[in-house]
């Protein structure tokens, strides 16, 4: 019984009651609840047998006594209730067998009990501590959504009862951990760190860990990427660049780039590479377009009350265009609501939100918004009104395509290939395929795994995730866009 105990807990004791009983065997709680139920009897009269140590449970309260026998048809029910702490109602031991009973039956169940009653004690403890866990770590995502979405001074206010507070500026990493290790790579980045890390179990991806790392930190804490990947095999880590908290979107990007090109790196690990933001590039003729783009979402009301409002249709479009069909898990909601918010986005924004163009767009006009370094805000109450901005208007600005010659600057030039894989005719054809790889591959000529190779390629090379979002694709098209626009000027 001690042996089972320590093995397999309550469960494995009461399969092992439940034949030398020949019968039923389980836990219920004092209103005749089943906690866990086995039953080994040869003619499989489980459901019966529950149903009567359930009746007698309730009966329970109004007698007097440490164990109880009842006899019903050919089966007899005996019920011992176990030791518990005072302040919690312990549960009851309940064995239904067909008579007669095995010969003492009653005093080994007399016997199991305490062991049982230990193994339960601890298996409430353990219970707890994973409600526990979790609600911590639900705590944190809710914290990083919070940043993610730019609110500060409510995730400020959150993350107060949890520790470490929250540092600004900050380093974003995300790190890929093996699969069933991500709790323990927690705990080595927790050390590793020194306890100033905002560790964050990523609610998309079942192997990151987000870490979110004061930019201030000392050389071993900056190291801590390469640290990480050397004390746990098989671990990746990518790292951002030095951020405001209030971009930690924004460093989470970079991190997740640089994670795609570590995977094929030796020393597992990489730094994402310096590079100018478009959102900066666009400028205040870009907040402006930004503004004109997303006002019909920003200032919609809905019909009611409990029906999502502007706030929460830009959350669920951020989310969306970062994480993908993946945002149902970031946003915690099902996809059937997911589909509908993002059918009456499209239809507030009179966009095809399936175009990878119009894509691109809303999320060069959320990340114009959400940077806080974009001068120039247009003014609502400009007396003299303006001629509405379009996207072509942003991407000729030679500031953004001084930025989409820098994105396409890793790939040879077009045409100078020595392969059949052309990076330039590669990356085209998969953007005008909406990043569909079968579509790709049939404009191509090649088979579905030739365009991943190739994307998988080509992400060591540009140093950005294509193939899982938050993908580069929407720098992407609006690079190829910009040159084609700074070619056709040339030509004019």
């Amino acid at each position: 019984m001690y042996r089972l105990a320590r093995s397999g807990g309550s469960r494995e004791l009461l399969h092992w009651v439940s034949g030398r009983a020949a019968g039923w065997a389980g836990l219920l709680d004092g209103d005749g609840t089943v906690l866990h139920g086995v039953t080994r009897s040869p003619d499989g009269t489980g459901v019966e047998a529950a149903a009567l140590a359930r009746e007698y449970a309730r009966n329970l309260p109004g007698l007097d006594a440490r164990s109880f026998s009842f006899d019903r048809g050919a089966n007899t029910a005996l019920l011992f209730p176990l030791d518990g702490p005072p302040d919690a109602a312990a549960p009851i031991l309940a064995v239904v067998a067909p008579r007669p009973l095995p010969d003492g039956l009653a005093i080994l169940l007399a016997d199991v009990a305490m062991p049982l009653a230990m193994c339960w004690a601890a298996e409430a403890v353990e219970r707890k501590r994973r409600r526990v866990d979790l609600a911590e770590s639900r705590s944190r995502e809710a914290v990083l959504h919070l940043l993610m979405t730019g609110q500060l001074s409510i995730a400020h206010q959150v993350a107060g009862a949890l520790k470490p507070n929250l540092p600004d500026p900050v380093r974003v990493y995300v790190v890929e951990c093996p699969p069933g290790r991500r709790d323990e790579v927690a705990r080595i980045c927790t050390e590793l760190s020194g306890g100033r890390s905002w560790i964050v179990r990523c609610p998309v991806y079942a192997r990151h860990l987000i870490l979110v790392v004061p930019a201030d930190a000392g050389t071993a804490e900056q190291r801590l990427g390469i640290r990480v990947a050397e004390a746990v095999t098989e671990c990746v880590a990518g790292v951002s660049e030095d951020v405001p908290l209030a971009d930690t979107a924004t460093g989470y990007r970079q991190a997740f780039h640089a994670l795609a090109v570590a995977r094929g790196l030796p020393a597992r690990h990489a730094c994402f590479g310096s590079a100018p933001d478009p959102a900066v590039a666009a400028g205040a003729v870009g907040a402006r377009w930004a503004d004109e783009l997303l006002h019909p979402l920003l200032t919609y009301l809905p019909r009611r009350s409990q029906d999502p409002g502007s706030q929460e249709l830009a959350a669920t479009l951020a989310s969306w265009l970062a994480f993908s069909s993946h945002a149902t898990q970031h946003l915690k909601i099902h996809r059937n609501t997911l589909a509908a918010r993002l059918r009456l986005i499209g239809e507030l924004l009179g966009l095809d939100l399936n175009r990878v163009g119009d894509q691109a767009a809303l999320d060069l006009a959320l990340r114009i918004r959400a940077t806080p370094t974009v001068p120039g805000r247009a003014r609502r109450n400009e007396r003299a009104p303006r001629p509405p901005l379009g996207l072509d208007d942003i991407l000729g600005v030679v500031a953004v395509q001084e930025w989409a010659a820098q994105q396409l600057r890793p790939l040879p030039g077009p045409g100078t290939s020595r392969s059949s894989a052309d990076p330039w005719e590669t990356l085209r054809a998969w953007l005008e395929c909406e990043a569909q790889l079968s579509g790709t591959a049939e404009a191509l000529g090649i088979s579905v795994p030739g365009v991943r190779k190739r994307l998988t390629r080509l992400e060591s090379v540009l140093g950005r995730s294509l193939l899982q979002p938050p993908s580069a694709r929407y720098d992407l098209w609006l690079a190829f866009r910009a040159l084609d626009l700074a070619e056709a000027g040339t030509a004019r």
